[in-house]
């Protein structure tokens, strides 16, 4: 299977943060910003797959400042890195103070894809070519995130054995 340009999977979404969208402090919901992260995320993987694609895991969200409702937020995603069925994306959300045109980043976000066929089994999906300074960084830095999803989805299942929730044959 041939590598695709990471740049066929950059997403852009905008939107204007709106009152039911924040909280008691004026702020946006961290689970209102997961849910824009979240689809981003799934168009890019499905963008670079042309598959199917289910959410694995969301390794983190960084929330590194407010977005109020005077702003626009942008939330931008791209494939990073492909394992034979699994691509990593890239989150990063910025927002826009809509009268002042102050920008900052606010959150950042790793998250994990796997590609399904026709009868839901996991597919391959093809390798990613990183191109940009920041694409090429993220890919060269991708097995070491690999790396430590494994090792948290062990001690996960270490901790949840350990207190019985998951059966001995039961696959995390």
């Amino acid at each position: 299977m041939n590598g695709r340009p990471a740049r066929f999977s950059r997403t852009i979404k905008t939107a204007h943060v709106l009152p039911p969208d924040t909280n008691n402090h004026g702020t946006m919901f961290g689970g209102k910003l997961s849910a824009y992260i979240d689809e981003v995320a799934a168009i890019c993987a499905a963008r670079h797959s042309r598959k199917p694609v289910v959410t694995a895991s969301m390794d983190s969200i960084d929330f590194l400042s407010p977005i109020g409702m005077e702003d626009a937020v942008t939330v931008e995603g791209v494939v990073t890195w492909c394992g034979k069925t699994s691509m990593e994306v890239f989150v990063k959300v910025t927002s826009e103070h809509l009268t002042t045109g102050d920008r900052q980043l606010t959150t950042t976000s790793f998250l994990t894809f796997v590609a399904f066929d026709k009868d839901g089994k996991p597919t391959p999906v093809p390798q990613v070519i990183p191109e940009t300074e920041e694409e090429k960084f993220l890919h060269a830095t991708a097995p070491e995130r690999r790396d430590h999803r494994k090792e948290r989805k062990k001690r996960l299942a270490s901790l949840i054995r350990a207190n019985q929730y998951l059966p001995e044959n039961q696959q995390l």
